[in-house]
């Protein structure tokens, strides 16, 4: 009995694990392992989707496999894919929308060309049919958006639509252009497949009140060098770039563009050499841009069937929601990839040093550049360079204010770009005439806020005008710089005539407030240094300037008993920023308005030396330092000390205050 007791138990145990086996491979159960997710895993699986991994994410999947249906199969064939999905029971319409909308996307990421410009009908229709299953499910589910505002499949949803409605725009701007050049209206249509698109752009207000696009950036393809940060607003719809011909708008730096008849024209040099009279203005020719499509439908059921589209830019600035069934939905946009864009492709660098120097194909006159359309209910920053410099030494302030949401709704910005070798003297009321004139152009009446409480900001010699615009000169110029016996007889009057804009004015009557950033207001011992002597004796003026004051040279070497050539020898901006120039001198004494509240923002080179020993490396701190400034801000920082971190939100910080105080 005990030898056969093993072999009896051996025998049970087998026919046991055989049953239980039996049991299992006859019920279907399967066995179910658990295992533990790192933080890349948890994030992975949440969001993970077509957009971020390439492959569907596994909201999309488990959604499939309910279905019956394997990824790997409905990949092969989305639209039989879709279809079996659409006709299947029981699954909650959110979740079959979202996975077709997903579906959709991985379709039309594989058939869309690499290069934006080649236009694919099949790409296309599956881009349409993605924007308009996230549509659906966005706005057309039983929930609203409002309720699902935390879940990750709605973020993932929005940005199918976004992606899809991006290459949309792209593929159907390449369409119109093949066709002839887009002109954006109402009469802009498209016929794709089953598909018919048209153009809604009520909401949209382009530079110049133009119609015309160059081009359709999208705004997400964009990197930039040089912008510290890419300042946007999470929303609704995709974000794009509208180049608009520079021409268009009497663009300085696109002079080549321009025929001899073209309207409104450029104040740059034609190929011919020969200045042009300009506007004095223009908007910046890129402009951001934000695209919805709307499919037409008012239930669920009509959206997913139909084949009408209506495409819809906005401007960004004005439109920051936009209403779809009943619900107010924030506006996406892109404040920094217009501002970079340009900036990037203005050739301003080479241009500002060829005005500099007096040399041919660069600007001989200022000009104004708004960074957005005109708004008259927004106030102005209006903001001068320096030396040898451009709207590009403005990168990032002009960046930041416009990324800060509150400076944004209360401000636009203006910026002066004007020829640095020219006199200061000179420069001051030529800026001056323009601002007024620009102003007048817009709001003859000046009841605007846009024609009231303007901010000047100005850097380095930018900064001095900027000094003279808030100054009263009397005769103390006139006094100081002229013999008064030059001043006598018919000779005195020519000369009082033609020099009344520049050695007489007022205070701008629509500043009431100014920054001054490194601003050598009793100039600098570098300009009159070696290397001062060597850049002033490079910098040439304009032959236009000598032959526009012919008669006052004339007149003043009569009166001194010389030669015409003797007093031909105009001090330029060099000379102007000598801390023992005569103007300079004269015009550090002109008193401020009194209506004008102004700040200094100075950088100490050397943080080692007592700060009223101490200068920028270029212009010293007495010179920087005005009496009955508001604030003084001092950044340790060499003269470039607008773009440092610390001016910038000291620059905020003031605009903040204005904004609380005007509003």
């Amino acid at each position: 009995m005990s030898d056969s007791t093993p072999l009896n138990w051996k025998g049970r145990t087998a026919q046991v694990i055989v049953a239980v086996a039996l049991v299992l491979s006859i019920g279907g159960c399967a066995m179910v392992k658990v295992t533990s997710l790192g933080p890349r895993d948890y994030i992975a699986m949440k969001r993970g989707d077509i957009l971020s991994s390439g492959k569907l994410g596994d909201v999309s999947q488990e959604t499939l496999r309910v279905a019956g249906i394997e990824p790997d199969e409905c990949a092969k064939d989305v639209p039989e894919c879709a279809q079996r999905l659409e006709q299947i029971k029981g699954l909650e319409d959110e979740r079959r929308i979202s996975a077709l909308a997903e579906i959709w996307t991985q379709r039309a990421i594989g058939l869309t060309p690499k290069d934006p410009q080649v236009i694919d009908e099949a790409a296309l229709m599956a881009w349409l049919e993605a924007a308009r299953n996230a549509y659906a499910y966005l706005f057309f589910t039983e929930r609203s958006p409002g309720e699902r505002v935390f879940e990750d499949r709605q973020t993932q949803v929005r940005d199918y639509y976004n992606y899809a409605v991006q290459q949309i725009v792209t593929q159907l701007f390449a369409r119109w252009k093949a066709d002839g050049g887009v002109t954006f209206g109402p009469q802009v249509a498209a016929t794709v497949g089953e598909w018919r698109i048209e153009m809604d752009d009520e909401g949209l207000r382009l530079p110049g009140h133009t119609t015309q696009v160059e081009a359709m950036v999208p705004a997400s393809t964009l990197r930039f060098a040089g912008l510290r940060s890419t300042y946007r607003r999470d929303g609704f719809g995709a974000e794009m770039v509208a180049e608009v011909p520079a021409q268009v708008l009497g663009d300085v730096v696109a002079p080549m563009a321009v025929s001899a008849g073209s309207e409104g024209g450029t104040q740059g040099i034609r190929p011919s050499g020969h200045p042009r009279q300009a506007p004095g203005f223009s908007e910046m020719p890129f402009a951001p841009v934000s695209v919805l499509v709307r499919f037409a439908g008012e239930d669920l059921e009509q959206v997913l069937h139909t084949h009408r589209a209506v495409v819809e830019p906005h401007d960004p600035f004005r439109v920051t929601g936009i209403d779809i069934g009943g619900q107010t939905i924030p506006l996406a946009a892109n404040f920094t990839a217009g501002y970079g864009l340009w900036l990037a492709r203005s050739g301003f660098a080479d241009q500002a040093l060829r005005s500099m120097l007096g040399r041919e194909r660069g600007i001989d006159r200022p000009h104004l550049y708004l960074m957005q359309p005109y708004d008259p209910q927004r106030r102005i920053v209006l903001m001068l360079h320096g030396l040898g410099s451009s709207p590009e030494a403005w990168v990032n302030v002009a960046n930041e204010l416009t990324g800060d949401q509150l400076l944004r709704e209360q401000y636009q910005i203006w910026q002066v770009y004007y020829p640095t070798n020219m006199p200061i003297v000179w420069n001051q009321a030529q800026i001056r005439k323009l601002v007024t004139d620009t102003l007048a152009q817009f709001d003859p009446d000046g009841h605007a806020p846009a024609s009231q409480h303007m901010v000047l900001v100005g850097h380095s010699m930018g900064g001095v005008i900027a000094r003279l615009l808030v100054s009263t000169s009397g005769d103390h110029l006139s006094d100081t710089l002229l013999d008064k016996r030059r001043l006598e007889g018919e000779r005195g009057a020519r000369l009082r005539q033609r020099l009344q804009a520049m050695l007489h004015f007022e205070p701008l009557p629509n500043v009431d407030r100014a920054i001054f950033i490194a601003a050598p207001h009793r100039g600098t011992p570098v300009a009159s240094g070696r290397i001062g002597r060597l850049i002033g004796r490079l910098v040439r003026l304009p032959v236009t300037l000598l032959e526009q004051f012919g008669e006052v040279l004339q007149d003043l070497a009569e009166g001194q008993g010389e030669d015409a050539s003797v007093a031909r020898n105009i001090p330029n901006s060099i000379d102007n920023l000598r801390d023992t120039d005569p103007f300079v001198r004269a015009a550090a004494d002109l008193p401020i308005s009194p209506r004008v509240r102004y700040h200094t923002i100075v950088g100490q080179d050397d943080m080692s030396l007592p700060l009223i020993e101490s200068s920028d490396g270029v212009v010293p701190y007495r010179s920087a330092h005005l009496a009955g400034a508001e604030s003084e801000k001092v950044v340790p920082s060499w003269h470039s000390v607008q773009e440092t971190p610390q001016a910038i939100l000291e620059i905020r910080r003031i605009l903040h205050e204005e904004a609380l105080e005007k509003h």
